[in-house]
């Protein structure tokens, strides 16, 4: 350990004291500021770190009276470039001496203190390590409240936040949890909040509002007629096979055959009619009505009804007798398919 160089006087500006070699580590010891003035005078003394290209302040306001001399208590520890600097108040007189020890060995790695995340209530240390906003800071100077993004005499990025890219889907903070999204523009990936609301429907991909009676049927609204096209697969009790509430009357003042539409239906002779007629089920080979179809016959005039069957058989009810059948005034009668050629009739005021 040595004493090195002459007095070094210290202005108002900062003044470098010692600056430690590029290859080697030193400890400044007696470091000692004389006031030779007749005031009292103070001191800011601080240290530029080489490798991190700031200056830390050490101390303020160290007050050296009037023809006097003050010490710095303990050594500083400095590494390859560093520099130690003292500035004073006032223009003076004021003198600095200093020993130090030089070692050649290379100067030791600092390390870094880990601190999480920055808070704004916590106190931190030169080297500290915090994270803030997705990025990494390093303390270059004691502090509190000093935000990192912000206080860059205090802090220095280690590592920034990367880009968040082209490729990610952005959308409103104002969403919430299980909203549909759509697409805010052609291009890019924005998305928006979905205003729709009720049911919705889509068309070539694009989501719209659906609207009721012309894309559904309004809950507890009638199924109404097709404006086209024949209404199929529509049952009224579970199953495949046609039901009504009431019995359709087909009234009939003429010779009438049946067709496939009659199956359920009542063929009816209105007394408007006075005239006898002939009602004929048609045969399989034309009318193929399924098993179990009934067909009523009911006539109103005092004229006879003749029911007749073209190359089928008919049956009538009890007796098994087979051919035309006769159904007198306010007689009503039913033949029901029994098999693909074969029917079976019964009624009042049949013969």
């Amino acid at each position: 350990m040595a004493l090195k160089g002459k007095p070094i006087a210290i202005g108002t500006s900062d003044t470098t004291i010692y600056t430690c070699p590029s290859t080697i580590e030193a400890s400044v010891h007696g470091l000692v500021f004389s006031n030779n003035t007749g005031s009292a005078v103070t001191i800011t003394l601080k240290i530029y770190i080489q490798s991190l290209g700031t200056t830390t302040t050490v101390a303020t306001g160290i007050s050296v009276g009037a023809n006097t001399t003050y010490t710095w208590p303990k050594p500083i520890n400095v590494n390859a470039g560093d520099l130690i600097q003292a500035a004073a108040s006032t223009g003076s007189a004021l003198v600095c001496f200093y020993s130090v020890y030089e070692g050649s060995a290379v100067a030791a790695a600092v390390g870094f203190t880990p601190r999480g995340a920055w808070g704004s209530g916590s106190t931190y240390a030169v080297n500290d390590v915090v994270s803030y906003n997705g990025s990494s800071y390093l303390a270059i100077q004691a502090s509190t409240n000093q935000q990192p993004d912000t206080q860059t005499a205090y802090w220095l990025v280690l590592a920034a936040k990367g880009d968040t890219g082209a490729g990610d889907v952005s959308g409103p903070a104002s969403s919430v949890h299980s909203e549909i999204a759509l697409f805010n523009s052609t291009t890019g990936k924005l998305i928006k909040r979905a205003s729709l609301t009720g049911l919705v429907k889509a068309t070539s991909g694009v989501a719209s509002a659906a609207t009721a009676g012309t894309d559904y049927v309004a809950p507890g609204g009638a199924l109404g007629t097709p404006s086209s096209g024949a209404l199929t697969n529509c049952t009224a009790d579970g199953t495949d096979a046609v039901g009504f509430r009431n019995i359709p009357i087909n009234s009939k003042s003429a010779a009438y055959t049946t067709v496939l539409a009659d199956s359920g239906e009542v063929i009816f002779h209105p007394s408007t009619d006075a005239n006898a007629r002939t009602f004929t089920i048609d045969s399989n080979a034309n009318v193929a009505y399924a098993l179990g179809t009934a067909i009523t016959f009911i006539n109103m005039t005092s004229q006879v009804v003749t029911i007749a069957i073209t190359s089928d058989t008919m049956y009538l009810a009890g007796t098994g007798t087979t051919g035309s059948r006769s159904l007198a005034q306010y007689g009503i009668a039913t033949a029901v398919k029994m098999t693909s050629t074969t029917w079976i009739i019964s009624g009042n005021g049949l013969t």
